[in-house]
């Protein structure tokens, strides 16, 4: 019998873990890829308080390493179930447990078109940081108008021959201070109230198809960086949480579900500010709350 199952080893959950350990709890993190969750791709973290910079990769890993040091098992595995009676199933097993943490977060958004899935890994990517210096001198296209599509686009322009930011809107959502600096570098093209239409390619991306109006335009780029937000992977845990309509976990107060013992932490729940801070802030939250209300469950 664990004393805390948390599900998902980004910011929130091995925070989570990290508040329970020291309370001297037995404490299980399960995580279906790696640890790190979104941050670990982040080239740099400038707006985490007391620290000036530090990359994703580095924050994660200081965190992960920290949580394992205090005691904290953590299995690879996919979670398929999770009942009332916090019994937490997974492809390769069953745990009980006294409490339950989802901290399950968000995964990048897809556009759904033509050749996207297709070419993944083969031009298609989510994640610049991770993939940008495949282009060198190349010629690649971002897609999205929000913080992380500009900072993508101000990224690779260091790096590719030419970024074409793609934008459905005339106007951006990102901060102003990135729009700024984006209309000053001289290899990013912007192409607005525009849409993805399709990415074609055989073996690799070799052009898109871009909508504007009623015109078509078809732009040659070796690879498409895509960054249009993020939606969470909820849907298994429908039976014992209510859901938004975009399938965010609801939450009145932030941290409880409609199950005793069962509560939520970090990205994977509605909010209004998804960031560093409110993860870890929500995972210490969660952990010292069912810590509290543990005496309560039967």
């Amino acid at each position: 019998m664990w004393d805390i199952i948390i599900v998902g080893a980004g910011p929130a959950g091995m925070t989570a873990a990290l508040y329970a350990l020291r309370a001297n709890k037995k404490v299980l993190i399960i995580e279906a890829k790696t640890y790190g969750g979104q941050i670990i791709n982040a080239s740099s973290i400038e707006n985490y308080p007391g620290i000036e910079s530090i990359s994703g990769f580095d924050y994660a890993t200081s965190l992960y390493n920290q949580v394992i040091n205090k005691g904290a098992e953590i299995k690879y595995e996919t979670v398929i179930h999770v009942d009332e009676d916090r019994v937490v199933t997974t492809d390769k097993g069953k745990y009980q447990t006294k409490s339950v943490i989802l901290a399950t977060g968000a995964e990048n958004r897809k556009l759904r078109i033509e050749g996207e899935n297709e070419l993944v890994g083969r031009g298609v990517s989510y994640c610049a940081t991770c993939d940008g210096n495949f282009y060198k001198g190349k010629d690649v296209c971002v897609v999205g108008g929000g913080n992380t599509a500009l900072e993508d686009a101000i990224y690779l322009s260091n790096i590719v021959n030419k970024v074409y930011l793609i934008h459905r809107r005339s106007e951006f959502r990102g901060d102003e201070k990135y729009v700024e600096e984006i209309n000053n570098i001289n290899n990013i093209e912007l192409v607005l109230d525009s849409i993805v239409e399709r990415i074609n390619g055989t073996d690799r991306v070799e052009s898109i198809l871009i909508k504007n109006l009623d015109n078509l335009r078809e732009i040659k780029v070796d690879g498409v960086f895509i960054a249009v937000g993020q939606e969470p992977k909820n849907e298994i845990f429908k039976n014992v949480v209510d859901l938004d309509d975009k399938g965010y976990i609801i939450s009145e107060d932030g941290v409880h579900t409609k199950v005793k013992g069962i509560y939520v932490a970090g990205d994977s729940r509605v909010k209004s500010l998804r960031q560093l801070t409110t993860a870890v802030s929500d995972g210490a939250i969660a952990a010292t709350t069912a810590i509290k209300e543990a005496k309560e469950i039967d």
